[in-house]
Order: structure tokens, then sequence, then C-alpha cells
């Protein structure tokens, strides 16, 4: 059975092309290109493995360092949804042209969250460059040290992918198949081939941030030197199997959200919060380099915890309240016509 995935490519790939009449031919074509093509520029940055020997040489597994290199990223990650766009342009329908809109949306809103959680990162390890940022958390991991950032970055890089329960841009029950339903064999194999790349892109992009990239968890450092410091990808390798195992998890028992929920929660909660999140990092950050003693950092973070609290009681006391007044609006009876008059009063004749 391993080699089953493999028969169903190549039976994909050699199944009839078919191209609707209404399409713009050449657009058509070339959408499902720039989906495949712009998904595996991201892996250019992202280190792999520690230092290795390789061929006699001691090497990192990273094709190159950028000192802007998580920004080459987001750039890349932009690029992409153009083919998804434009294929539901192409297309000639309108269940794909809905789809296609609603994934640049989808990709605009959630990439602002996403952007806006890896400022945090940058500020904490002061650098951009994917190196830099491994070396910042050998002592502790982002994802405890900034678990803000984490936590949305989790949940925006699920967003990006169109994955459950945020595939809305190809919504069985909405839009048939989203922007790739006029699609067949290789090309449609080629939409397929990009979202798991992308999959896979954040899930390694997670663990560079946030996991310490290819170093091993803490108190595990003596098994970095394993296999000639091979044994670094093998830490690399779980960490994004286990995002992997998430998005696959995530797509089996959570049920799609509705579009309007989705835009709310991407910008009325978590740009939000990661605009506070940032401010406190930056915050903090300033307070430690100008030697604040300890305990007014301590207190500084618990009265921003405090006041985080008490402005989410606040709110949702309101909303609580709200809710309760469209009921009881809603349960009134209709008024009727002519209106009665008043208990107590007499109708004037």
């Amino acid at each position: 059975g391993l080699l089953q995935g493999l028969a169903d490519g190549v039976k994909l790939a050699l199944k009839e092309d078919l191209i609707p009449k209404a399409a713009d031919r050449v657009v058509f074509i070339l959408a499902p290109i720039i989906s495949a093509s712009t998904c595996f520029l991201a892996f250019a940055v992202i280190p792999m493995t520690g230092t290795v020997k390789l061929f006699g040489n001691e090497t990192i597994l990273q094709l190159t360092d950028l000192p802007v290199g998580v920004l080459y990223i987001l750039a890349a990650a932009s690029v992409g949804v153009y083919g998804i766009v434009l294929a539901g342009w192409s297309s000639g329908s309108t269940y794909p042209l809905l789809g296609g809109l609603r994934s640049s949306a989808q990709v605009i809103s959630y990439e602002i969250a996403m952007g806006l959680s890896f400022v945090a990162v940058f500020i904490y390890a002061g650098s951009m460059s994917t190196g830099d940022i491994v070396e910042s958390q050998s002592q502790w991991w982002n994802a405890v040290v900034l678990f803000p950032s984490f936590v949305i970055y989790v949940i925006s890089m699920v967003g990006e992918t169109n994955r459950a329960p945020f595939d809305l841009a190809e919504a069985e029950g909405e839009l048939v198949g989203g922007f790739h339903t006029e699609y067949s064999s290789l090309k449609f194999a080629l939409f397929f081939l990009a979202e798991y790349v992308n999959i896979i892109g954040v899930s390694a992009l997670a663990t560079t941030l946030f996991l310490g990239g290819p170093s091993a968890p803490p108190g595990l450092g003596f098994t970095e030197a394993w296999l000639g410091g091979w044994f670094t990808f093998i830490w690399f390798f779980i960490k994004v199997f286990l995002f992997f195992f998430l998005f696959v998890w995530l797509r089996g028992t959570l049920p799609r959200l509705r579009y309007d929920q989705f835009m709310k929660f991407g910008w009325k909660v978590l740009i939000p919060v990661n605009v506070a999140w940032i401010l406190v990092v930056a915050t903090l950050r300033v307070m430690t380099q100008q030697g604040a003693p300890q305990f007014l950092i301590a207190g500084f973070t618990l009265a921003v915890v405090l006041a985080v609290l008490g402005a989410t009681s606040l709110y949702e006391s309101s909303k609580r309240k709200a809710e309760e007044l469209a009921r009881f609006v809603g349960e009134m009876p209709e008024p009727s016509f002519p209106v009665p008059s008043l208990p107590g009063r007499k109708e004037i004749e």
C-alpha cells in the first residue's frame, strides 16, 4: 500500500484535461503553475539541521540565511494567492470566482495576523534572520516565552492554508469545489500539491520561529551531536510532523465556520490582541535593556494581565446583556393594527 499514493498521483495526471469554453485559456493554465511554484520558495531560508558533516565539510542544511528571511517568506506566501484568485477569475464560472474572492479576503486578513505574530519574535530575538531566531532560542523556546504569539500564529496558519475549519474558499456545500471547480487532470493535482506543500511550509516556519528549529528540546542537547549532527534533522522532522498532525486532527474534529464568523474573528480578535501583545513585549524589552528591577517588570506584566482579564470580563458582560435584550425584544408580541389602548384607559370614540 505504500505505492498507492504514487499510483493515484500518476492516474490523476493522466486523466483527460478539460478547459471550459468560457475560460481565459492562458490565465487558466498559468494559475495552478503560480500556486505550485511559489509554495516551495519558503524552504530556501529555513534551517533544517544544525551543523552537519557533508562531503568532508561542516555546513547547515539551509540554502541561504537572508537578513530579512521571515519577510521573504511572507512575500512568497502573498504571491501564491494570485494563483487562486486568477484561477477563480479565469474559469468563467460563478462558483470559482466566489471561491477566489473568498480566498483573497481570507489570506489578506489572516496574513496580517500572522505578520503581527512575527513582530513579537523580531523584537525578542533582535533579528529577522531565521538562523539568528533559532540561536536566540537556546535557553527557552519562543512558544513558551511568547505564548500568545504562538497561539495566534497557529490559528493564522490554518486560515492561511485554507484548511478546515477555515476552508471557506473551497466549501463543498456552498461553492461546489471553490476556485478549482473547473480544473481537472494535472492542473487539479498542482493545486492539491500547493496546498499540502504550504501546510509543510507553515509547519516548518512555526518550528523555526517558536520551537527552536532543528535544535533538541531542553535537556536533550547532547543528542545534537549524534550521527555527525544529522540527528538534529530528526528533531526538526518530529516537530513539523506534530504540526501536520494538528492540521489533520482539526479537519476531523471541528465544523466549518460561517464566513462572517471567520472574518470577525480575524479582524476583531486576533489582530487587536496581537497589537496589544506587541506593545507589552516591546515595553518589557525596553525595561529589561534599561536595567529595570525585576519586581517592576513582574508588576507591569501582572497589571497587563489583570487589565486584559478585566476588559474581557466587561466585554462578555456587555455582550451577554445585549443578547438578553435582543432576546427580550424578540419575544415581545408584534403590535397589531389598530393598536389597543393602554390598560386603565378608555378608548376615545
